[in-house]
């Protein structure tokens, strides 16, 4: 196993070190709203699928557009941070994200291609704010403790993604009057308005959520949060670090962002399903509505996860905490698939205990000690979280193929390449995280 070299890559200018509490909870806000905001795409697939009338890959085609923005914005948006600052950066992926939400509006009454460009402009918001705010937090304290401190940041998205299931529930699917068999009773003008009258349900949501957006960039533009500044590799020696040509040279670098592109994917996947496969009578056919109660449970889960796993990494490796969670969540997903009733509805749902600190724990293990290509490599990251568009549309034909509950074979498999990466750096930090106090 190739050891990463130790030191500081990245640092506060000299005039903003100190007490980094108020940046980490103003930073924090951000990881609240995109996670509110990505979690309520659970809620648009079965409620645009069922308006609609799409295939399971027609349907994944929201997560498709939303993800495959990262994509296509990361690395612009690294370039951006580097022109505007990581500050102004995110005051812009506020703006953008905002704008993407009030698209939503008429997107009601335009069809559902309206719709996935909205997602699209939504989520290069969301990129901006990732690209900027993940390394901020890995700065805000000493480099051995990043995993956990930036764990702790996603406990708050988690936190987002918790209330948003319940939320569009309540606001989108609990608008709803009728079921797809007495819809399909109705004569072909009437199911056109009943129709047009459900699309029209998540307008009054994303405009408000455009609102807050909004009010977020403006006290993120007036909020005093300290500069940060990169050194040229420190912890790499001269030799090593002349032959360092990009970000892309570092092998964890690589490795991390493939675990990102899986690790999403199978994130985004489940929770997607989740609502139709709840509702499929050999599991427990619940209403959408009801079902998406319990997608709350689920995100909620890896939120509570994202506490415990603060605690637990200063002091137990962050990459064998991440080939445990991995190999939980594999035999939970098999649970789930191999099993019926409410032992695989609860299988499913447990996964996200377990997904809960995958994502921050490879994001720091993968930028580990780039020095001046932390800014590149967090690009190169948050491109990977296209994983969230390929992966569950890739489920979403095996779904329509092989069945919904056999498709979820899929997310197991990302899980076990991430149990690979995990071991692999396992000894990515030299020395115990639990020396360090907690910088918070």
């Amino acid at each position: 196993m190739a050891s990463i070299p130790q030191g500081s890559s990245t640092q506060l200018n000299a005039a903003d070190t100190g007490n980094n509490t108020v940046p980490l909870i103003i930073v924090t806000i951000l990881f609240f709203m995109w996670g509110l905001l990505t979690s309520l795409n659970d809620v648009l697939i079965p409620h645009l699928k069922s308006v609609y009338t799409l295939s399971y890959t027609q349907a994944m085609l929201v997560q498709f557009c939303f993800f495959g923005a990262y994509f296509v914005v990361s690395l612009p948006a690294g370039a951006l941070i580097k022109r505007l600052g990581y500050q102004n950066g995110a005051v812009a992926g506020l703006v953008i994200a905002a704008s993407g939400c009030a698209l939503f509006y008429p997107a009601a009454t335009s069809g559902y291609a309206l719709f996935l460009l909205a997602l699209f402009v939504l989520a290069s918001g969301i990129t901006i704010l990732q690209v900027a705010a993940n390394p901020y937090v890995t700065v805000l304290g000493p480099a051995r403790t990043a995993s956990s401190r930036l764990t702790l940041t996603q406990a708050f998205n988690s936190l987002g993604t918790t209330i948003a299931p319940a939320l569009g529930g309540m606001l989108i699917l609990g608008t709803a009057v009728l079921t797809a068999d007495q819809l399909a009773l109705l004569p072909a003008a009437e199911q056109a308005a009943h129709r047009a009258q459900e699309a029209a349900s998540v307008q009054g949501p994303y405009l408000a959520l455009a609102a807050a957006l909004l009010s977020l960039a403006l006290f993120f533009a007036f909020a005093k949060l300290p500069k940060i500044q990169h050194d040229e590799e420190p912890g790499l020696s001269a030799d090593t670090a002349s032959n360092k040509e990009s970000a892309l040279s570092h092998t964890h670098l690589v490795l991390g962002a493939i675990g990102i592109f899986l690790y999403v994917g199978a994130e985004v996947s489940i929770g997607s399903f989740l609502i139709n496969f709840f509702g499929e009578e050999n599991i427990a056919g619940l209403k959408e509505a009801d079902a998406a109660h319990l997608v709350s449970y689920y995100w909620g889960g890896a939120m509570v996860g994202r506490f415990i796993g603060f605690a637990v990494m200063r002091y137990v490796s962050p990459g064998k905490t991440l080939a445990f969670n991995c190999i939980c969540s594999v035999i939970l997903v098999l649970v789930a698939v191999l099993t019926e009733g409410k032992l695989a509805m609860w299988a499913i749902i447990a996964v996200g205990l377990f997904n809960s600190i995958m994502f921050p724990t490879i994001f720091s293990m993968a930028l580990h000690n780039l020095g001046k290509f932390t800014g590149q490599g967090s690009g190169v990251l948050c491109m990977a979280i296209v994983g969230g568009a390929l992966v569950p549309l890739a489920q979403g034909a095996l779904a329509d193929t092989i069945g919904l509950q056999l498709s979820f074979l899929l997310p197991a498999a990302c899980y076990l390449y991430i149990m690979y990466f995990g071991i692999k750096y396992a000894g990515i930090y030299k020395t115990a995280p639990a020396a360090e106090p907690a910088h918070l």
